[in-house]
């Protein structure tokens, strides 16, 4: 039974783990068999916008591309959240249009995450990738039909254990993002938190993996 990485910067080439490479649009490479498009928060840059939408719209038509992200929101940057909030609703369009999911960065702005998904009624699955709030985050976003990807800071924080098990194993996600520990170490900590065997949060990583992406050959 495989392993699910749902938001990686780096392929482990390991044999029993399907990965969902993040790409930017500048950035692509043909050499990942699965991955992720979008423009980051981070990324924005007027100049170079349009080509990147372009770009981000051709590869959605690829099989092989999973879902649009990471892309999202972030109230720590520079950036002015209502150009954020014009990209994100851009390609929350764009996901729309192909029916992909989308992989979210959001830091700080969980409030108007929430509102964009109501206002524009998006019906594609939204994950959040890197959670590390709290439990009354963790419950408006899935009450709200957001999937909860957990990373590294179930690593860092201990207390994010416990948050973890309020959250329905129907809504859950693991990653490893860009730390260097490695995905195993990321089932192990959540395995012992939800007090069940690394593959019994296998089957439960896989499943909800199918429900969002397809039952896929990679997801077997």
């Amino acid at each position: 039974m495989k392993f699910f990485n749902l938001h990686t910067h780096a392929a482990s080439g390991e044999a029993n783990m399907a990965e969902l490479i993040n790409q930017y649009p500048l950035e692509f490479r043909d050499d990942f068999p699965v991955y992720s498009i979008g423009i980051h928060p981070w990324k924005i840059n007027a100049e170079t916008l349009e080509l990147e939408l372009e770009i981000t719209k051709d590869k959605l038509n690829d099989d092989n591309c999973w879902a649009i992200g990471e892309c999202g929101l972030d109230k720590r940057i520079d950036t002015p959240l209502d150009v954020q909030l014009e990209v994100f609703a851009r390609q929350i369009r764009l996901a729309d249009e192909h029916q992909k999911p989308m992989v979210i960065h959001c830091v700080a702005a969980y409030q108007e995450l929430v509102a964009i998904k109501k206002q524009l009624q998006v019906k594609v699955p939204m994950i959040v990738h890197g959670f590390s709030k709290s439990a009354e985050t963790a419950k408006q976003l899935t009450d709200n039909g957001f999937y909860l990807s957990f990373g590294k800071y179930l690593l860092r924080n201990p207390g994010l254990s416990e948050v973890l098990t309020t959250v329905d194993t129907s809504r859950i996600f693991l990653e490893t993002d860009t730390i260097d520990e490695p995905l195993q170490s990321v089932y192990a900590v959540a395995a012992s938190a939800l007090s069940r065997s690394v593959d019994g949060v296998k089957q439960i990583v896989l499943q909800n993996a199918r429900t969002v992406f397809g039952d896929r050959p990679e997801l077997r």
